[in-house]
């Protein structure tokens, strides 16, 4: 399986906070079934100070360690994007770590504040994707705003936009809002990718296993093995050149 939202690159956002549990955490993941990881640490300007060029001296750091460890993970690196009008800036830039490619668009990881969707916030997904960039909105499910409407998520899905659903919601691991929720959009077909979004060991783990015999049960296996499988390794296969899904 191949998972592209996860925070397993170590003392830059909240997810690992050193080594140790970043291999702990990857360890675990390959015990679950996975074998390719785009990790994606908070792009949140104001609170992570990260940048594409941090992230990619972290990954490469955290490849080392796990050759080290024999721990057969193959990783990459781009982000969870924090919704905000520096990724304009930043775009113009050619400064934006993008998770990979779909439909000959870049695919930006696009977080929204958890409490609500902003005002107007479908005009910067619009203007991505006038400008080659395909967002594929984070966790959709766990967003109070949306919990509280479904419908605040449908011009989104209008435009275009991807949904990353996390794993663990199918599974009610987020309670019974965020798993409803989760069930619908599987079920009428607006989820593109299952991740981990793992933090840590305690209650987030790196298991996509949970979420896919959810899926499982409620569309087929073979529906729900593209959502771990076919799509994510279909947009980020291009991060992992001389590396396959087996």
């Amino acid at each position: 399986m191949i998972d592209l939202h996860s925070h397993l690159l170590p003392g830059i956002d909240d997810g690992a906070q050193n080594m140790v549990e970043a291999l702990e955490l990857a360890a675990h993941a390959v015990a679950c079934g996975t074998t390719h990881m785009v990790c994606t640490p908070h792009l949140h300007p104001g609170r992570y100070s990260n940048t594409a060029a941090s992230i990619a001296l972290a990954v490469t750091e955290f490849a080392a360690a796990l050759e080290q460890a024999a721990i057969p993970l193959h990783v990459s690196a781009a982000a969870e994007a924090r919704f905000d009008s520096d990724l304009v800036t930043l775009a113009r830039r050619n400064e934006l770590p993008f998770v990979g490619e779909w439909n000959g668009r870049h695919v930006l990881l696009l977080e929204f504040p958890h409490s609500e969707i902003p005002a107007q916030a479908d005009k910067l997904t619009g203007w991505m994707l006038k400008n080659n960039i395909q967002p594929m909105i984070a966790h959709p499910e766990r967003n109070k705003g949306v919990m509280a409407n479904y419908k605040r998520i449908q011009p989104f899905l209008e435009q275009g936009c991807l949904l990353q659903v996390t794993a663990g919601s199918l599974a009610g691991q987020f309670g019974p809002t965020a798993q409803d929720l989760a069930e619908f959009l599987l079920l009428g077909n607006h989820i593109t990718i299952l991740a981990s979004d793992a933090h840590n060991m305690k209650n987030r783990q790196p298991n996509l296993l949970p979420g896919l015999e959810q899926a499982t049960r409620l569309i087929g296996g073979t529906a729900a093995r593209k959502l771990v499988e076919d799509h994510p390794w279909r947009m980020a296969h291009g991060h992992f050149p001389v590396t396959s899904t087996t």
